[in-house]
């Protein structure tokens, strides 16, 4: 009797052992599937898809996702490749970034990714659909790159970070020197959607831009003779910000409709022509000064020393240079090109293109041809 009673027992810690088993390998597949599964469903912004790689620095599961959204064009792709590296190699936190670009660059990004020491950041990259901004923009050849449509991604953070509750946006020429947590933990005041770095802040001096007025107060972006502009009763001389890099709550900005907000000002201006004919900056510049006015909270200004892509970047010391917790190279030469102020601190950053598709362009490249 007592060995039934032994067998029985054994039989039912076999049956026992196998279920446990099998909940830890339905546990084990429901995590992967959940890793792998990317949002979709959104017209005009999808995931292609995602990688999430082992870190360089051991990264805790209990910490908070940083998203990172940057834009990657494929004349541009360099700068975004050096400002990722710059971000990843500078922080033990755990960042996620979010590439938008289009389906004919994924494939090259994809495999500049998955080379050397870039394997180790985790991204995500999402197609933007060029047909968000029809009847939005109106093309004009003076504009150059501030026309193109992935200039216009800052303006659909929600949609392309859908999950998040706060995301840090950032322009493909800048380069992180700080640990980007600092940033993300920059304080917004209640009811304020996004904090920006203001021009006439101490680190980025008054510049004016020749022919192009001043580029640190809103006169330079909005046209002031415009009766729509002169009903919102914004002060021309007001200081305006700079968007190539912000924090964003995205709580607050989508109890506030700002997308809606931003495109009724893009559409507003394919009409009447709102933006000053001299523009100061970028043409997203504008509809941010509209929507955000005396409505944004402020950035440490050392994350964005900017105008290295102008004359005005000269002026900057090596030391002040290298204490900056972010360089931004706004303005017409980049420093992937020949002439931008301080290329030498980016190129650090740089991984090269292993398809060879894109490279930098030198001042040394050319001395061959000078006799």
């Amino acid at each position: 009797m007592s060995f039934r009673k032994v067998n029985i027992i054994i039989w039912v810690l076999a049956v026992v052992l196998f279920l446990l088993v099998l909940h830890h390998n339905f546990l084990s597949l429901s995590s992967l599937l959940k890793n792998d599964v990317s949002d979709s469903g959104i017209v005009g912004l999808q995931p292609i898809d995602f990688v999430a790689s082992a870190h360089q620095h051991p990264v805790s599961e209990r910490q908070e996702e940083i998203p990172v959204v940057i834009a990657a064009s494929e004349d541009r792709l360099g700068g975004t490749i050096a400002a990722m590296n710059s971000v990843h190699q500078n922080t033990r936190s755990n960042v996620m970034f979010y590439i938008v670009t289009f389906n004919s660059t994924a494939d090259h990004l994809r495999s500049w990714l998955n080379s050397g020491s870039l394997k180790s950041i985790r991204y995500r990259i999402v197609n933007f659909d060029s047909k968000l901004l029809e009847g939005k923009v109106k093309q004009d050849p003076d504009q150059g790159e501030s026309t193109k449509p992935l200039t216009f991604a800052r303006f659909y953070l929600p949609i392309l970070v859908p999950s998040a509750k706060k995301a840090i946006y950032m322009d493909d020429d800048v380069i992180v020197q700080g640990d980007i947590l600092a940033l993300y933990n920059t304080p917004l005041k209640p009811g304020h959607a996004a904090a920006f770095s203001e021009d006439c802040d101490s680190a980025s001096t008054k510049v004016i831009i020749r022919g192009a007025g001043n580029q640190y107060n809103y006169i330079g972006y909005l046209d002031y003779k415009k009766e729509r502009i002169r009903k919102l009763s914004m002060k021309a001389s007001t200081c305006s910000f700079n968007p190539g890099v912000f924090v964003a709550n995205l709580t607050e900005w989508k109890r506030q409709n700002v997308t809606n907000q931003l495109e009724k000002w893009m559409k507003l201006n394919v009409e009447e022509g709102l933006y000053s004919r001299t523009l100061a900056g970028s043409i997203t510049t504008p509809p941010l000064l509209i929507v955000f006015y005396q409505q944004h909270s402020t950035i440490d200004p050392m994350w964005n020393v900017r105008h290295l892509g102008s004359s005005a970047g000269k002026r900057y010391s090596p030391q002040f240079v290298k204490a900056a917790k972010l360089l931004h190279w706004n303005g017409h030469f980049k420093p992937w090109g020949r002439t931008a102020s301080y290329a030498d601190v980016w190129e650090k950053w740089y991984i090269p293109d292993p398809t060879g598709k894109f490279s930098l362009i030198r001042r040394h490249m050319d001395t061959s041809n000078i006799k």
